[in-house]
């Protein structure tokens, strides 16, 4: 739990950071962005799980179809993911992302309830009806982007979904999908260079970049991948709220995006839901320790 915790936070914390490091390539098509991020990606994925003795696990997934099918879910999931979450940064909408994650707690507490069975306690009702008003108002707030909001929120969650019911190692089952999205990011690099030229290769900057995008995009997938195996659903949703603020702030306080009197009412209620579900589950731990003494 205590690992599962700790992987929650650094995986949301970089998340929430990462408009930041989008912006450094607001000069080059999202789609190639998002490309690059999977070529690279594969490439330090591969290198980790040959120091770690990993590829033949790897080797052995691709060749169980129980395994593949179900990863080529999830990789359909976090690449539509990516593609939307790039475009919205570097398209001027941080606040709309925030929101699209802001949302996607909501979303992976439902499936946590509908699909997994995972039951609530009554504070932690009470905390997600106050996050969920807050989320209301915040959608409200933001009709014309909405599309991209409930893309984000819904691919993540499924993504989780499918991630934490599927038995494979979190570094074997990322090798996988990033693998599975290989062909069609390399036939996309070969059509954008015989139609205008790519961005890799334009400047040091920018290539430097690109290749860094690899660590950026694999570090908190793998830390992700080890707390969905280590957390309820209902716990790993409610943490994601750390990623959404964070670029929340960076909309706000980096970007210069407007800030309504709604939105901010619900940046409140969300928060204070935040507040009421981590005070249950101090509470509870509390009560567990002295349970086992």
């Amino acid at each position: 739990m205590r690992r599962g915790l700790l992987a929650a936070v650094g995986a949301y914390g970089l998340w929430g950071l990462l408009p930041l490091f989008f912006r450094l390539l607001h000069h080059v098509d999202p789609v190639e962005i998002v490309t690059q991020r999977i070529l690279w990606s594969l490439l330090l994925i591969l290198g980790l799980l040959a120091l770690r003795r990993g590829l033949p696990p790897f080797l052995a997934a691709l060749r169980t179809r129980r395994l593949v099918l179900p990863l080529a879910g999830s990789a359909l999931m976090i690449g539509i993911n990516w593609l939307t979450y790039v475009w919205a940064v570097n398209g001027g909408h941080v606040l709309a992302a925030s929101l699209g994650y802001f949302l996607n707690p909501l979303v992976n507490v439902t499936l946590g309830v509908l699909v997994l069975k995972e039951r609530l306690r009554r504070p932690q009702m009470l905390a997600i009806g106050v996050a969920s008003v807050g989320v209301v108002i915040l959608t409200a707030s933001a009709l014309t982007t909405l599309w991209i909001s409930l893309a984000l929120a819904f691919s993540f969650a499924f993504y989780g979904l499918l991630r934490k019911t599927t038995p494979v190692a979190p570094m074997t089952g990322l090798g996988v999908e990033t693998l599975l999205l290989t062909p069609l990011a390399i036939a996309y690099l070969f059509w954008e260079f015989g139609h205008g030229g790519i961005g890799f290769g334009q400047d040091m900057p920018t290539t430097a970049l690109l290749i860094v995008s690899g660590a950026v995009t694999t570090v908190p997938l793998v830390l992700f991948a080890m707390a969905a195996h280590r957390l309820p659903m209902a716990t790993l949703g409610l943490l994601q709220y750390l990623a959404p603020t964070l670029q929340f702030l960076c909309g706000v306080l980096l970007f210069g995006e407007k800030l309504s009197a709604g939105q901010m009412a619900s940046f409140g209620l969300i928060w204070i839901g935040l507040i009421l579900f981590a005070s249950d589950g101090i509470a509870t731990a509390r009560r567990n320790r002295v349970a086992t003494a």
